[in-house]
């Protein structure tokens, strides 16, 4: 048995290839949409692949739910998808105009438009701060806060004109477009992406069988960094001082990290597909 994370049904498809005859795989999404889109793409390995419309984050529920006690390994993709990005109803994307939205579950209650027109500015720039790692948080929060005092913002388009009014010129000059780190930080806030993050790596340790492996792709640092430190912790939990002679607390390894430096896409696959450009792949083999 393996289970993925998958976008649009192309890990998915590759983890198929190499484990039939005979394996099964559960894909696991909060997106309805997604969950269609695969099961169409992958239509002719129905019977060999289950999907769940869920956060991977509940897996231990899940896999109790289907009463499946251990899994071969499992691949996390955190990234938002192309067809999230491009559809132009979704909110996701500074490049569309289209409703504040961003919620991947859209069953969910909290979208964008409420992040933006009903957080505090202190709020707004702690998230901002925090989830986007922008430089001008506190000034994009104080426009926006000024702005929605008159009318409330609505579209992607708006939002992304006050993030350029509040960023100065001189410091739109270079780097990525103004307004993505300020989209990903909402995207993040909207959807609780790092929010038990750690804790569901650990999670899948405990459900892998030994010798198996976790798969995790991330695609902007704050991820990448909770994935590499609760590698590293569950390869060494020891919580012993460094100084004693023998370990006395008795928490022993569940993994073996097998990526010391993440692997990153080649030339080729930037080349085909610019939005691969940030990822990164972890890997934990389960002892």
């Amino acid at each position: 048995m393996s289970t993925a994370l998958w976008e649009g049904g192309g890990h998915a498809e590759s983890v198929l290839q190499s484990i039939l005859p005979g394996g099964q795989l559960i894909g696991i999404d909060k997106d309805h949409e997604a969950i269609e889109r695969t099961k169409e793409r992958l239509k002719e390995y129905e019977r060999s692949f289950t999907t769940v419309h869920d956060d991977f984050k509940n897996i231990k529920t899940i896999l109790l739910q289907k009463n499946i006690a251990k899994i071969d390994g499992a691949i996390l993709d955190l990234g938002v998808s192309s067809f999230q990005l491009d559809d132009d109803y979704r909110g996701f994307s500074y490049s569309q105009d289209a409703k504040l939205d961003m919620r991947m579950d859209q069953d969910e209650n909290i979208s964008a438009y409420e992040v933006i027109n009903r957080y505090k500015e202190n709020d707004l720039a702690r998230v901002i701060s925090g989830y986007g790692e922008e430089r001008w948080a506190r000034r994009i929060a104080k426009f926006i806060v000024a702005k929605r005092a008159v009318k409330p913002i609505e579209t992607t388009f708006e939002l992304t004109e006050i993030i350029k009014a509040a960023i100065p010129k001189e410091a739109r000059r270079e780097g990525p477009h103004p307004a993505k780190r300020t989209f990903q930080a909402i995207r993040i806030e909207v959807n609780r992406e790092l929010e038990g993050l750690a804790k569901a790596i650990e999670d899948f340790s405990e459900v892998i069988k030994s010798g198996g492996r976790l798969a995790v792709i991330t695609f902007h640092s704050l991820e990448d960094r909770i994935v590499k430190q609760e590698f590293r912790r569950l390869e060494n939990p020891c919580i012993c001082p460094p100084d004693a002679p023998i370990c006395t607390c008795g928490k022993k390894p569940a993994g073996r990290v097998i990526t010391r430096k993440p692997i990153l896409p080649d030339e080729t696959e930037t080349n085909e597909n610019n939005r691969a450009r940030s990822a990164k792949l972890r890997i934990l083999e389960i002892v």
